[in-house]
């Protein structure tokens, strides 16, 4: 019996060692499992967060690349709107209020930028008291050396353009008084795209494209002055001239700027100062009327230059010749003040188709051709028996 007892124990206690290490393997397997699931989550992550990473450095340099990209174009003037502005600077005036002004007139965009550069290139040092005419196409170093060559020691010209003027008288007066030359004023009215919208239909390439649109004014420049700059206050004084309720006119009235314009300058070199309502009222009738020949001598001596004669009449083949070519010619013969424009907008209501400078001195205006040949024959005996 203590046999058998002695061996039944020793069977229990084979069988709890077996038990044990089925159970220290089960644990072992799952351990293992454990960690290798561990290994494929941390690899899931790193692998996520390498692709973040990366993304990340992708959106950074592109956006430190478009933010270079906008610093470089301010500082090189690239691709900017073109616009000028009058920097005034003070004796002692401090940089910071320098970068102010440049930054509010438009000059620069980034006035901390340019500060910079200051500091970096001693610019600071070069900046001196002075007014000066500075535009946006001038990149940071331009600015700065304009900045230093103070306009006290220019000499400052007021000149005065009569309406009526043409662009060439305009440009030549400009010449003799030394503020740009000729070829200078011709070739930038003829090249540069200035920024309005009544100049977007007119094509590049022939300086009298700005015809009518250089305002007649009193104008103050300096001995060698921008021709960029020059053209642009005649164009932003008549931009401010033509108010928007004018604008909206001239549409509901079925015309162009450029019609007006054109209207006008035939109006302001026609007139004494005293008619200029009734002349449009006879170009408003004959443009609406079957006969829409203008018959303006003012028409062909843009063309030649000289004083009309009848016989330029059949002889001067241009469309600028108002009695071989119907309605409107091409462009405008002058450059027109305020009133002459008004005018053009506001003719009066008038059964006027004729008119006639007399003896007086005065225009005289006609509804009938009859009456209109009538008294042109007693101008004509008057001066044949004088």
């Amino acid at each position: 019996m203590a046999y058998e007892e002695d061996k039944r124990s020793a069977d229990r206690y084979r069988q709890r060692e077996t038990a044990q290490r089925r159970t220290s393997a089960s644990s072992g397997s799952s351990r293992q499992q454990d960690r290798q699931g561990g290994h494929k989550k941390r690899r899931r992550i790193g692998l996520a967060g390498s692709l973040i990473y990366i993304a990340f450095v992708i959106g950074l340099s592109t956006l430190l690349a478009t933010v270079g990209w906008i610093w470089a174009s301010d500082v090189l003037a690239l691709n900017k709107d073109y616009k000028t502005a009058v920097i005034e600077i003070t004796e002692d005036e401090s940089l910071n209020s320098v970068v102010k002004d440049l930054t509010d007139e438009g000059i620069v965009e980034h006035g901390w930028l340019f500060k910079l550069f200051c500091k970096i290139s001693s610019g600071e040092d070069k900046i001196t008291a002075g007014s000066y005419t500075l535009n946006t196409e001038m990149d940071y170093r331009a600015i700065v050396n304009n900045l230093g060559s103070s306009s006290s020691s220019k000499t400052q010209i007021s000149v005065t353009i009569p309406e009526g003027y043409t662009i060439d008288q305009i440009f030549a007066l400009l010449a003799e008084n030394n503020v740009s030359t000729v070829d200078k004023l011709e070739d930038t009215a003829a090249n540069h795209d200035y920024d309005f919208s009544f100049l977007e239909d007119l094509d590049l390439g022939d300086y009298k494209r700005l015809e009518g649109y250089l305002f007649p004014d009193t104008y103050n420049f300096y001995v060698g002055e921008d021709p960029i700059y020059v053209i642009n206050k005649m164009l932003v004084n008549f931009d401010s001239k033509v108010t928007d309720s004018m604008r909206q006119q001239i549409t509901e009235n079925g015309y162009s700027i450029h019609d007006i314009i054109i209207i006008a300058s035939m109006i302001e070199k026609e007139t004494d100062g005293t008619d200029r309502t009734s002349i449009a009222s006879v170009i408003e009738n004959r443009l609406n009327s079957s006969f829409k020949y203008l018959q303006i001598d003012a028409t062909i001596a843009y063309v030649t230059g000289n004083v009309v004669t009848e016989d330029d009449y059949k002889s001067v083949d241009s469309p600028y010749n108002t009695y071989l070519y119907e309605g409107l010619p091409p462009g405008p013969i002058a450059n027109p003040g305020s009133e002459s424009i008004l005018a053009a907008i506001n003719p009066d209501d008038t059964s006027y188709y004729y008119y006639i400078l007399g003896d007086d001195g005065k225009h005289h205006f006609f509804s009938s051709y009859e009456k209109f040949k009538a008294y042109k024959a007693t101008l004509s005996s008057a001066s044949s028996s004088g």
